[in-house]
């Protein structure tokens, strides 16, 4: 697979490793569905600035508004609310664990709803991934009863929307650039989850005169979510849904490298050794055996590509 598709998902992952983070620090101030508006409003400010600069058109005729805006809530503006709501039952490093589910139903429901090829590396490599994230978190029985069940709920809750959702960008919305796609998904984000926003919460604009609350709103609204969906989109239209969505399992990993970097947390031969697998883990589920059947090939290659 080509070079670019790995360096653009070791950029997004350490971008949002520290999504998490910033989600927690906003729901001080705000309710989730006001996370979500300002997440896409500030993203759409920068990808609207960065097609302006690089002379991108914008097309508006040529999208599909309808089936971008359910995709863009189904993939967007619902997750992004449930991730809210999930870390106000459950601590941010819970949420980016349980965030890396989002391979293993991107994979099935591709297979079961869009009949996409796979082969038994790409399954090994998820299986091997999800092994090091386990060894990563050294998850335990006694951790896992201790998870809060309705923030548990609304966690998986949001990666079976970005499962479903990823799917469905890359089969319904394949004639667009992905700076088109971006600037569509957050423009239909913006107005859906500021309309449940305004309509639902107390929203006020006085807590971003705070350093810390618009610096949150900054990482994750122009890097979380601008930076980032393009990053994410390109992944989605040159490599596959499944590929994109393996930058849940680095997640963990990356938030591990921001905590020694800037926090000096102390880092355990378990969590070295889990980020390895997982490395190897993507590695495999993104690569292709060469040994694999001329069909399986064509038909790999056709769900890449958006094809029929």
């Amino acid at each position: 697979m080509n070079r670019k598709l790995y360096l653009a998902l070791i950029l997004l992952s350490l971008i949002w490793g520290g999504s998490f983070m910033f989600v927690k620090i906003l729901l001080e101030d705000y309710g989730p569905w006001a996370v979500a508006f300002l997440r896409s409003s500030f993203g759409l400010v920068l990808i609207t600035a960065v097609m302006l600069v690089m002379r991108q058109p914008f097309g508006l005729k040529d999208i599909r508004w309808l089936p971008m805006a359910v995709i863009s809530l189904i993939n967007t503006a619902v997750p992004w609310t449930l991730i809210g709501f999930s870390e106000t039952h459950l601590t941010s490093g819970m949420a980016s664990i349980l965030n890396a589910t989002t391979p293993l139903w991107t994979m099935v429901i591709g297979v079961v709803l869009f009949q996409t090829a796979t082969t038994r590396r790409q399954w090994f490599g998820m299986g091997v991934a999800l092994f090091g994230l386990v060894l990563l978190v050294g998850l335990r029985t006694s951790s896992l009863s201790s998870v809060d069940p309705l923030g548990l709920l609304c966690m998986l809750g949001a990666t079976l929307c970005y499962g479903f959702g990823t799917q469905l960008t890359k089969r319904f919305l394949p004639s667009l650039t992905l700076y088109q796609t971006t600037f569509g998904t957050l423009v239909s984000a913006m107005v859906g989850s500021g309309i449940m926003a305004f309509s639902t919460e107390r929203v006020s604009f006085a807590p971003l005169a705070s350093l810390p609350v618009i610096s949150a709103v900054v990482g994750l609204g122009v890097f979380g979510s601008g930076v980032a969906y393009i990053l994410f989109y390109f992944m989605v239209q040159k490599g596959s849904p499944e590929f994109a969505t393996m930058v849940t399992y680095l997640v963990p990993a990356t938030a591990l490298i921001w905590g020694f970097t800037l926090l000096g947390e102390a880092v355990s031969w378990n969590m070295v050794a889990g980020l390895l697998f997982i490395l190897g883990g993507v590695y495999l589920a993104g690569s292709r055996s060469r040994k694999a059947a001329p069909g399986l090939e064509r038909g790999i290659k056709t769900v890449r590509t958006g094809s029929k």
